[in-house]
């Protein structure tokens, strides 16, 4: 009745031999289409992008998202698992830019909007085909031939409906604020992406530098910064309203510092007389000459005067900070309301302008060398030093961020605070701490988000401007688009909408503004737009809404998460998703970030093609990396998994097929009351483990799922089989011997089926070799 068993099995060969069983059969098809009817579980796939290949960072949630849809499928629910993919963004134009040798907003204008973005939509489903396989290869089910792309024209124009109705709703608005801003990629990001990137330690010229009192003879401020491009555009002095500040004689020179900073500047109490002690509430409105001519005009609207800011501390510099609107939030909010102009004589790839003649043309950073030169031939350079700071960098292209004053699209995130706060109260987390913790202390403290993009290869933002008036017009889909310019467009990117203008009731034309959206609200809306919702498949969306399980990695909670979760409150005062289940980073055995470059993990296909994919997935689940914590990877640690589960579960088996061919048993009549205490004891124990295992997995805590399996491995082992050999060694056929076959038979089953979710692979090849006419031909079945 049963097949041998190779007692020194490949499992990757193996493992192939399944993935072909499943082709060959369409298990994955069957698997969805027998529960046609019964209750559905549903679940969102976050699209990735597909201009790289999946690695290590994919395969944790990729196998999360593998896991628990198959173990609901197994309790009899449809399961639908649709992939997407991510099409737009600066990654992709990233990649198109190196491709075509050319860099920057000026260049790509040069080579053609139009020429560029089809060059972009070339490439970005390169390596689909490589994603399907390393995906399928690791053991995962889902749809890759239903997959939605959000540069599909009915995914946009879904995503223009959302747009519009967060204008319907008045939480769009049009703002000028100071924000992180990339220079290589000529736009800004929104604040949830500056942690995309990560803090890097960098170095930065830190000056302390003289501003002249006006009127007032030899005496002068102090004041620090580590941004000396930044000086030209100084419209203001701010210091801390309750810190003590003290004007020094030093030679023939007054300075005003802080005096907790005395010591910062010098050793000695000698070097230097104080004439006189002051709050910094008692220094304001005093008038200054400007450190550069650029914009002394100014004086007449108020600026080159010193000002109050709670910001300030004597932490570092001299307790007074120099102030440049332009290019920093609390300078910006210090002089707001003032009547003082912002300025910010930066062009788009962050290079001065013409205002700032000298250095016109100079990318900012560049100028500091020049600046600080002038300030010293000019006596106005007190202190230079090194200062080493965390400074945010840019997560598409690594380089550092600028802040800058600029006019973006926002979603009023004020407005929907308290539907988000109460969405995530409806959410179950996993682990339970992102909840309050990562997830909602960023809630509770989330800012606009500023959702345009001053790119090219996106979804154009649907809003119209009039040439000649104010008016402004939201639209929400081609059918508006078409009753206002008589023009129906098929594809609906920037260089196809840009063309589409219609008159104004002003007598002017309507033309689009020219930004595009940020990709990660296209990611964010994927639950209406991979629907064409509300265009079509209304009735399917509104009861696949929200999702019961959804899961991507920590980074997530201050990306994908929180725009799922801004969109579903905003539009439908809501959830996106039930259930999140969260893991955290798999790093390189050293604990570095895992590098290419550095080469300092082993290639995950090398992985699967070595150990094969059960192990691994065991290694990764088995593992706190799915509780949000980093896990350290090493081929070790898959090899052990190997080792000490993966193996003895064979050889379990094996010990069971080399016996019952011999005896030719048959496993019918299962048994229900085994006399054997041994028996008793293992199928009580196989009871527990099952009801432990369903108990976990239902609140989706795959860690504490697997434990009870791998116990029972062991026991099955160690205690069952080998305290039960001579029962099966006799040489008779007594009725012990055979509920010994019976039982081990029975528990087998259980085994396997309990743990198919998880390793897939070795429980198919078991089962499928157990299993009799009656049963499914699958155990995914």
């Amino acid at each position: 009745m049963f097949n041998p068993v190779d007692p020194k099995v490949s499992f990757p060969e193996m493992e192939e031999k399944i993935l072909a069983f499943w082709k060959e059969r369409d298990i994955f098809r069957k698997s969805i289409a027998i529960r046609e009817g019964a209750e559905e579980y549903v679940f969102y796939d976050g699209p990735p992008f597909a201009t790289g290949l999946p690695h290590f960072g994919h395969f944790v949630p990729g196998t999360i998202k593998d896991i628990i849809p198959r173990y609901q499928t197994m309790r009899g629910r449809k399961v639908d698992r649709r992939f997407g993919w991510d099409c737009h963004g600066l990654p992709v134009e990233y990649e198109m830019e190196k491709e075509l040798g050319i860099s920057g907003k000026k260049a790509i204008e040069d080579y053609g909007i139009a020429k560029f973005n089809e060059s972009c939509r070339s490439i970005v489903l390169r390596y689909t085909k490589e994603w399907r396989s390393i995906v399928t290869r690791l053991g995962r089910w889902v749809d890759f031939d239903n997959d939605y792309k959000t540069m599909e024209p009915e995914y946009m124009e879904s995503i223009w409906w959302v747009v519009h109705r967060l204008w319907e709703k008045e939480l769009l608005y049009e703002g000028y604020y100071i924000l992180p801003y990339c220079p290589r990629c000529s736009t800004v990001l929104s604040n949830h992406e500056l942690n995309l990137g990560g803090y890097k330690d960098v170095h930065d010229p830190s000056l302390t530098v003289k501003f002249k009192v006006r009127d007032e003879a030899d005496t002068y401020f102090l004041a620090w910064t580590t941004t000396p491009w930044t000086l030209p555009s100084n419209l203001a002095l701010t210091l801390g309203p309750d810190v003590e500040y003290v004007k020094i004689r030093d030679g023939v020179e007054n300075y005003i510092l802080a005096k907790d900073r005395l010591a910062a500047y010098y050793r000695d109490p000698q070097e230097y007389e104080v004439l006189k002690s002051f709050k910094g509430s008692e220094l304001t409105g005093i008038s200054y000459e400007p450190l550069f001519p650029y914009f002394k005009d100014l004086a007449a609207a108020g600026a080159f005067k010193t000002f109050n800011g709670d910001y300030v501390t004597t932490e570092d510099g001299t307790g007074i900070v120099h102030t440049a609107p332009g290019f920093g939030e609390d300078d910006y909010n210090t002089l707001k309301d003032t009547g003082i102009p912002v300025v910010c004589p930066v062009e788009s790839e962050c290079k001065f302008t013409e205002e700032v003649p000298d250095y016109a043309g100079l990318f900012v950073k560049d100028a500091d060398k020049a600046i600080i030169q002038r300030l010293k031939d000019e006596g106005k350079l007190v202190k230079r030093d090194s200062y080493l700071h965390s400074y945010p960098h840019c997560w598409r292209c690594s380089s550092p961020l600028i802040y800058r004053a600029i006019s973006s699209w926002f979603v009023d995130i004020g407005k929907i605070k308290k539907s988000m706060l109460a969405a995530n109260a409806k959410i179950s987390w996993v682990p339970s701490h992102v909840k309050e913790g990562r997830f909602g202390n960023w809630l509770e403290n989330a800012r606009d988000w500023a959702i345009s993009r001053n790119r090219y290869w996106g979804n154009p933002i649907p809003i119209w401007k009039c040439d000649s008036c104010t008016e402004k017009v939201c639209i929400g889909s081609r059918e508006v688009l078409k009753e206002k310019s008589g023009i129906f467009l098929e594809d609906l990117h920037k260089h196809y909408a840009d063309e589409v203008t219609f008159p104004c009731s002003c007598g002017g034309t309507m033309r689009r503004i020219p930004e595009v959206l940020d990709c990660w609200f296209e990611s964010g809306a994927m639950p209406y737009a991979q629907n064409h919702y509300p265009f079509e498949n209304k009735e399917h969306f509104e009861a696949h809404f929200p999702a019961d399980f959804i899961s991507e990695g920590l980074d997530q909670t201050r990306g994908w998460f929180y725009t799922l979760t801004i969109l579903a409150a905003a539009l439908f005062d809501s959830p996106a998703f039930n259930t999140c289940v969260v893991n955290g980073l798999v790093l390189a055995e050293d604990g570095k970030k895992m590098s290419k470059s550095a080469r300092n993990y082993t290639d995950p296909v090398k992985v699967l093609n070595n150990f094969g994919a059960d192990a691994l997935r065991l290694f990764l689940m088995n593992s706190s990396v799915v509780k949000a914590e980093d896990l350290k990877y090493s081929d070790e640690g898959v090899r052990e998994v190997l080792k000490s589960i993966i193996i003895p579960l064979w050889n379990a088996y094996s010990f069971f097929i080399t016996y019952a061919r011999i005896d030719n048993f048959d496993p019918s009549p299962l048994p229900e009351n085994p006399e054997n205490p041994l028996d008793r004891w293992i199928m009580s124990e196989a009871e527990r483990m099952t009801q432990e295992v369903i108990a976990w997995m239902d609140g989706c805590d795959l860690q504490k799922a697997i434990a009870p399996m791998v116990e029972f491995i062991d026991l099955l082992n160690n205690w069952y089989i080998r305290r039960s050999r001579r029962r099966f060694w006799k040489s008779g056929n007594d009725e012990d011997k055979a509920g010994a076959y019976r039982t081990l038979y029975r528990v087998l089953m259980r085994l396997v089926t309990i743990a198919a979710p998880v390793i897939p692979f070795i429980t198919e090849e078991i089962y499928l070799n157990l299993r009799d006419e009656t049963m499914p031909e699958s155990i995914h079945l």
